[in-house]
């Protein structure tokens, strides 16, 4: 031992500064260890928690996003589809009533006064016109007499374009002279002041109705007129000996139509029109795959180069495709096809697949960001906090041991805390929260704070998925309520007449959708008269059953008050109808009253489908009896009551168009034959017998195939006056 002045060198003291001092250091050092073990193990343990929620939440919502995508374009295309069909079918009825009208005319013209007509006007352009157009070299005077009776049609063609929206619509005689409705008669006068020639008896639209027979859409070409590309639905017309009187028709023009279906590409979508020659007509792309063309132009995409887009098309071509996912044009689409009904054409929809994963993408990017900005402040307050610690070991050398015990105590405790609840976060457990033991003021409350506030937003994430699947079991069991209360307001409850044995009924409704537009009714006018009625709105769902549900009480307040004859109910019923119609909306009806002493069946047909009759003993055969038009189409329409005598025994079986037009999965229709066969299987059983007889034979023939009209069936059988 040795002393430099009051300094002990080598002794006791130095022995016991020495220990205390390797005590520190070593208490130090483990410290040390301790912390930036701790330190590595929160750091790992964060990374990896983060990864996981990351895959978590992004293939989550991915799917979430994916599943609302296909169900979107599943439910919203086939409504546009609708909606864009009930474009060409009401170019169909507009035309129809013109052809009606012209055979009407041209069949009686001994009857019909002639009427005046015009010459193209410059001076009425911008407003409905009707003039007459001739063929080059056709003299007036040699059409002169046919022109002055189809000139009867004038009124007509300018109710059917502003009802219908069209504006033009017209109708041609073989002999080459036009009467037509339009907007621009000025395009028909040559600079000079002359008429210019109009052949249309030897226009496309023209040949091909005549060759057809029937009405038919023309593919895409380019207007006489105007130069607009459109498509014509055009409709020869005959005379009771089969000689054709002239061709009805009028245009769709393809920028109107692009108007109708503008909406749906508003968020980035594609909506597009293919003809049955797999044309594209309508598209709001404009080059490659999806360029617009005319007939003689445009490429058949049932051969398209993209092969997935090509077998969309096909299956399009024969009924509505699921939602699938096709590559083109250097992207991939969700796309679907559903057809038009009126047309044969189909809807092409598609969805691109980058457009939708965009908010997985973003979603994942935000995470890694806060997850990034939550690290870097960590790193910085750790750095920090790091230098203040040897700052504090040097300065308090002496009381480094007990600073050590109370920091260690201090930063261990809260971050073994985080690292428990991290571990105990699960997938019904995903919210981090902040505790007080986390509100150390240091990077330890960043720390904790950025998990709290990253589970926090999953968490508000999956409610409004909640949310959103909630409002759709809402809408389910709205459209659930109101397929019961439309049943209940149909008779449902059989025998419907236990007391009474003079007749058998029975009748059965089953909509294509959860409500529908078929209805049926029957009740006793009085002790000794069943009134049975049974008909078809046209369209579906719930603005179809509303319709619905007003036809039905309508006719059945006509009915009881008193008016026995059914074609004079059924006046009174469409003029009921159709002066308050702002959705013209129409329906077909057929209305039988049975005289339950005499047998004797009286009826009137509004457009529906024929009656099966069968008498005692035989088979049941189609009646075909005569047509009035549709309740709701024309307010002055008149109808025509017949009569039928059924005898004890005799049965009749009314139904609506979704039994004959039910339809499997090789787009083929049930058919009237194959009704009749059902019926005849057993032709003498109980009216619930051959009703359940039909529909077997219907579920037999479209097994899985969705169907697309409601299937609605009646049936009544006269025993004979009790």
């Amino acid at each position: 031992m040795r002393k430099f002045r009051n300094l002990v060198i080598g002794g006791i003291e130095n022995k016991v500064i020495n220990l205390v001092l390797i005590s520190i250091l070593l208490v130090a050092g483990v410290f040390i260890a301790s912390m930036l073990t701790q330190n590595n193990v929160l750091t790992s343990l964060s990374q990896e928690t983060s990864e996981r929620q990351l895959a978590s939440v992004t293939g989550t919502t991915q799917g979430v996003i994916q599943t609302v995508i296909i169900q979107n374009m599943d439910r919203q295309t086939e409504m546009q589809a609708v909606i864009t069909d009930e474009l060409f079918h009401n170019r169909a009825v507009g035309v129809q009533m013109v052809g009606d009208y012209a055979q009407k005319l041209l069949t009686n013209m001994e009857l019909v006064p002639p009427a005046p007509w015009q010459r193209p006007d410059a001076a009425s352009d911008g407003q409905l016109f009707v003039k007459a157009l001739f063929a080059d070299g056709l003299e007036e005077a040699a059409v002169a007499d046919k022109l002055g009776v189809i000139a009867n049609m004038t009124d007509l063609m300018l109710s059917v374009c502003g009802a219908y929206g069209t504006d033009n619509i017209w109708f041609t005689l073989p002999e080459g002279v036009t009467l037509m409705a339009d907007t621009v008669p000025g395009n028909w006068i040559e600079e000079d002041g002359s008429f210019v020639p109009y052949d249309a008896c030897s226009r496309y639209w023209y040949r091909q109705a005549v060759e057809a027979g029937k009405l038919v859409f023309s593919d895409v070409e380019y207007d006489f007129r105007t130069g607009r590309m459109c498509v014509t639905c055009s409709l020869p017309v005959y005379d009771a000996d089969g000689a054709l009187l002239g061709v009805a028709g009028a245009d769709i023009f393809l920028d109107d139509m692009q108007q109708a279906i503008q909406k749906a590409t508003e968020s980035g979508g594609f909506l597009g029109v293919v003809n049955q020659s797999g044309h594209l007509i309508i598209a709001p792309m404009g080059n490659g795959v999806f360029q617009v063309m005319n007939s003689a132009e445009a490429a058949d995409l049932r051969a398209s180069e993209y092969e997935e887009v090509a077998a969309l098309v096909r299956d399009g071509m024969k009924g509505k495709t699921d939602v699938r996912l096709v590559h083109a044009q250097d992207d991939t689409f969700y796309a679907i096809c559903v057809p038009m009904k009126t047309v044969g054409w189909m809807l092409l929809a598609g969805y691109s697949q980058s457009e939708a994963e965009l908010p997985v993408r973003q979603l994942e990017k935000d995470y890694q960001a806060i997850q990034l900005d939550a690290v870097t402040a960590y790193r910085s307050k750790s750095s920090a906090g790091k230098t203040q610690v040897w700052i504090i070991m040097i300065v308090l050398l002496m009381a480094l041991l007990a600073g050590a015990i109370l920091l260690g105590k201090r930063i261990v405790k809260p971050l073994n805390t985080i690292t428990k609840r991290i571990s105990e976060l699960s997938e019904t457990n995903l919210e981090f929260k902040m505790e007080d033991t986390f509100r150390t003021g240091d990077e330890v409350e960043e720390l904790a704070q950025s998990f709290a506030n990253i589970s926090h937003k999953t968490v508000e994430y999956l409610d409004t998925v909640k949310r959103v699947t909630a409002e759709k079991e809402r809408v389910s069991l709205e459209l659930r309520l109101s397929h019961d209360i439309q049943v209940n307001m149909l008779p449902n409850i059989f025998p419907a007449f236990p007391e009474r044995k003079e007749f058998d009924i029975y009748a059965s409704m089953l909509p294509a959708k959860e409500v529908g537009g078929d209805f049926y009714d029957f009740y006793l006018a009085d002790e000794s008269h069943l009134v049975m009625v049974i008909a078809d709105v046209s369209g579906k769902g719930i603005p179809a059953a509303m319709f619905m549900m007003a036809s039905k009480i309508i006719i059945n307040n006509i009915s009881t008050l008193g008016v026995t004859d059914p074609a004079k109910i059924l006046e009174a019923a469409n003029r009921q109808i159709t002066s308050n119609n702002p959705g013209e909306m129409f329906v077909t009806v057929w209305l039988g009253i049975l005289d339950l002493n005499t047998g004797k069946l009286t009826a009137s047909n509004a457009g529906h489908e024929y009656p099966f009759i069968m008498r005692k003993g035989g088979r049941f055969e189609m009646f075909k009896d005569r047509h009035g038009f549709v309740l709701g189409g024309m307010e002055e329409s008149r109808y025509r009551t017949y009569e039928l005598q059924l005898d004890a025994g005799d049965a009749i079986f009314v139904y609506t168009d979704g039994v004959a037009e039910a339809t499997n999965d090789r787009d083929e229709l049930f058919g009237t034959e194959r009704l009749t066969e059902a019926l005849n299987r057993a032709p003498n059983a109980s009216c619930k017998e051959l009703l359940g007889n039909v529909k077997s034979a219907v579920d037999a023939f479209v097994q899985e195939a969705p169907q697309f009209d409601d299937t609605t069936m009646l049936a009544v059988r006269y025993n004979g006056k009790a």
